[in-house]
């Protein structure tokens, strides 16, 4: 089965949505937006990428790049905020195609590194085979920012 992964649109978010169930746990405190009017609004903005999965115009998967600058890490951090699939789908597939295109997007955006939450056992290796590490709680994959010659350490 072919996949296509590409720019989330509005009208995917409640897809996306239904795909979490009750793995989005957001702490709203003072909040009165929710995670699909939240997820709406980054559509649009620049320090965020969504990306959607579909397969015959049904979305099957999606996930969240949210950026952030470090002077620490030389650049933008990029951190997965979410990646989910529907369980009926071939879950690999689906997390390398979203996976490469978020690694894509951080690099285009500047990314020296990306990020996210350390995924349970099984679903980890699939994370390591894209190139993913442990640091700490977190596991993280070092990206070249598009146009940089070479990464200083520091």
């Amino acid at each position: 089965m072919e996949y296509l992964v590409r720019a989330a649109r509005v009208t995917d978010i409640d897809r996306i949505v239904a795909l979490c169930d009750d793995s989005v746990e957001m702490d709203r405190g003072e909040s009165p937006l929710g995670a699909a009017d939240l997820m709406r609004q980054l559509v649009y903005l620049p320090q965020a990428s969504i990306v959607v999965a579909e397969t015959q115009r049904v979305v099957v998967g999606g996930a969240i790049l949210a950026l952030r600058p470090s002077v620490r890490a030389g650049g933008y951090v990029g951190t997965i905020d979410l990646l989910v699939v529907d369980p009926e789908s071939d879950a690999d597939r689906i997390t390398e195609a979203l996976l490469e295109e978020l690694l894509r997007s951080a690099s285009n955006k500047g990314c020296t590194v990306v990020e996210a939450d350390r995924p349970d056992d099984e679903t980890l290796a699939r994370w390591q085979r894209m190139g993913f590490d442990e640091a700490g709680p977190r596991i993280q994959r070092t990206v070249t920012a598009a146009g940089a010659a070479t990464r200083r350490t520091i």
